[in-house]
């Protein structure tokens, strides 16, 4: 258990939503929801302790440029302190519903990725759409810009609607056992795909009504 993570959840339950950092396997799994070959605008929402950001660092390009919204004072300077030596990477200590208005801020139109693990759940309607709505006006519009998420639940699907192609995946290695959710700005030829759900985390497709098919 980190000890920030568990004194910052005490001080804002509502705002800090992990006790326990995310799994190596967890973060390896998100940062692989990104291309990270080319230069890219990356943005993400609750940092926390910064385990989704180590990965993230570690794979960018040297050009790419990393912003994280961090509203918690105390985990928005321990991550300023993290990555002080790394200029690719910016600390912005506002609310996320401020994303399109703090990229404009710094003469960016569009990022290619949001990475998300803020607590939907616990937000309420006008929040998560408020939010959901900033995320996809500051996205790209092109097949690869993507909105990618780590959540206990798949309720945030129906709000999110105005995303046209959605896959998600179980990841079972990490505390509590989370999905893995990526939201595309466009739909690839014009249609809407959702790909099947890896429900029981087994990694095999197609899976039946039951599990593993």
């Amino acid at each position: 258990m980190s000890v920030l993570l568990f004194k910052r959840f005490l001080a804002r339950p509502f705002q800090v939503a992990y006790l326990v950092p995310s799994s190596l396997t967890l973060t390896r799994k998100v940062a692989a929801k990104c291309d990270f070959s080319q230069p890219r605008i990356l943005v993400e929402l609750g940092p926390g302790e910064g385990c989704h950001t180590r990965e993230i660092v570690r794979r960018m390009h040297p050009a790419s440029r990393l912003f994280l919204f961090e509203i918690d004072p105390v985990l928005a300077e321990h991550m300023r302190q993290q990555f002080a030596h790394d200029d690719r990477v910016e600390v912005i200590e506002t609310d996320a519903v401020n994303l399109k208005q703090e990229l404009q801020r710094r003469g960016l139109e569009y990022c290619d990725y949001v990475i998300s693990g803020l607590p939907f759940s616990m937000f309420d309607v006008p929040t998560k759409r408020r939010l959901l709505k900033a995320v996809h006006e500051s996205l790209a519009p092109n097949p690869l810009s993507a909105f990618v998420i780590y959540q206990c639940t798949h309720e945030l699907k129906r709000h999110a609607t105005m995303f046209p192609r959605v896959h998600s995946e179980f990841c079972l290695r990490n505390l509590p056992p989370i999905f893995v959710t990526v939201y595309h700005k466009q739909a690839l030829n014009g249609h809407a795909i959702e790909s099947p759900v890896d429900s029981c985390g087994c990694g095999k497709k197609p899976h039946g009504i039951n599990g593993c098919g």
